[in-house]
């Protein structure tokens, strides 16, 4: 284990710099607003902010500030050893609970940045946790793969062994986009021993065979239409990436404009009318074009989900996970399914249904997705005292 610092090169900085000066814009039509994608006018503001404005080395500094990062070598079964970038803040009372948090895609280690002080230090009665949140191998500051068939499996061994190196044993999970489905094949694989109990903000399943349409609420409904409409006019991003991630990575690590209009696209589209503010865009950005494995290696996971049979809505094993499961459902969520699904995906104990929120839970509610897992884990909580020793109580 090695502490860890983001520190990136002055060079890097100016080589930036310059594709920004040099980059060249396509027209648009009239009136086309968020029709056809991202409105011309919001990327020559961010451009022109990330060129001009945009302080990277005050950025930086909050990150390493807030949070205590490391790396990490963790040898991946066939797959050699990966030097994994984490951060780990421990809770003040010494009795947190430990939670692995997976972020998915267009996100990063970033995700977590509003929930750690609020899980780790408590409110008065509430449970406190001790936090771990990686970047994905391809992902941040760690190393990418570079062998052909890193899927499902393989993330989810390299977060059970960062927690085992770690001296967590047992531990509890949360994720939302590909981390539900990392988190959801360690409860397969490592559940019971190893992982207690993990929660989501987002289910992939299958419909089940001859299902009651008519017993569905009005939630319910609303969230398969907008699952139904995503698929329509928001999926072709997946489409690339599943088929050709290759041949759009060219584009994304040698245009930072093209690679922001690509993110930015997602955070706006995806959330639920979260008030975006440039630096943060562009912080988020930054960290993938800043990345060490560069931007492409993180849209390889959906080629490989997609020819491996483990995609978002399946599993490396049609067993279901038996260990406690918790789920938020925000309004805004790309997927959201009926509660009658539920048991092809796991044993789910708890349940909250928010009226706001989106895809990026933690970033844009963190106390309504805290507050559900102090819920879970915390005293008379269907998880409380999952993990032997470790309360979240003093």
């Amino acid at each position: 284990m090695s502490s860890f610092k983001i520190a990136i090169s002055s060079a890097a900085l100016s080589a930036l710099k310059n594709r920004l000066e040099s980059t060249r814009f396509p027209d648009e039509l009239d009136d086309s607003g968020w029709e056809y994608g991202v409105p011309l006018a919001d990327i020559k503001r961010l451009v022109a902010r990330w060129r001009d404005g945009f302080d990277w080395r005050q950025e930086e500094q909050k990150l390493n500030d807030e949070l205590p990062q490391y790396t990490r070598e963790i040898e991946v079964d066939g797959f050699g050893v990966l030097d994994v970038h984490y951060v780990h803040k421990k809770s003040e009372s010494g009795q947190g609970i430990p939670l692995l948090f997976s972020h998915g895609w267009p996100g990063s280690f970033l995700e977590s940045r509003k929930i750690i002080p609020l899980l780790t230090k408590g409110s008065g009665g509430d449970p406190v946790f001790d936090v771990v949140a990686l970047s994905l191998p391809g992902f941040g500051f760690s190393e990418g793969p570079k062998k052909k068939g890193f899927s499902v499996p393989q993330y989810a061994e390299v977060a059970h062994k960062l927690m085992l190196a770690l001296g967590y044993t047992e531990y509890v999970t949360q994720g939302g986009d590909v981390g539900s489905r990392i988190t959801a094949e360690m409860a397969l694989h490592y559940g019971g021993e190893h992982s207690k109990a993990w929660h989501t903000n987002v289910i992939y399943s299958p419909p089940p065979e001859n299902d009651d349409l008519s017993s569905y609420t009005a939630f319910e409904k609303e969230g398969l239409a907008r699952g139904e409409e995503f698929q329509r006019s928001g999926s072709g991003y997946l489409a690339q990436q599943s088929t050709k991630p290759q041949t759009l990575g060219y584009s994304l690590a040698d245009s930072p404009v093209g690679l922001l209009a690509w993110i930015y696209e997602k955070l706006v589209a995806w959330s639920d009318n979260y008030p975006w503010t440039d630096d943060e865009v562009l912080t988020w950005v930054s960290i993938y074009w800043f990345s060490r494995a560069g931007p492409a290696a993180s849209i390889r996971f959906y080629y490989e989900f997609a020819h491996s049979g483990q995609g978002f809505g399946t599993r490396s094993s049609q067993a279901v996970p038996t260990i406690p499961m918790g789920c938020s459902l925000f309004p805004k969520e790309l997927v959201r399914i009926p509660k009658s699904w539920y048991p092809s995906v796991g044993n789910v104990v708890f349940e909250a249904e928010h009226d706001s929120g989106g895809h990026f839970a933690a970033h844009e509610e963190p106390e309504l997705l805290v507050g559900d897992l102090r819920k879970m884990f915390g005293k008379g909580g269907p998880a409380f005292g999952v993990v032997p020793g470790r309360s979240g109580y003093i």
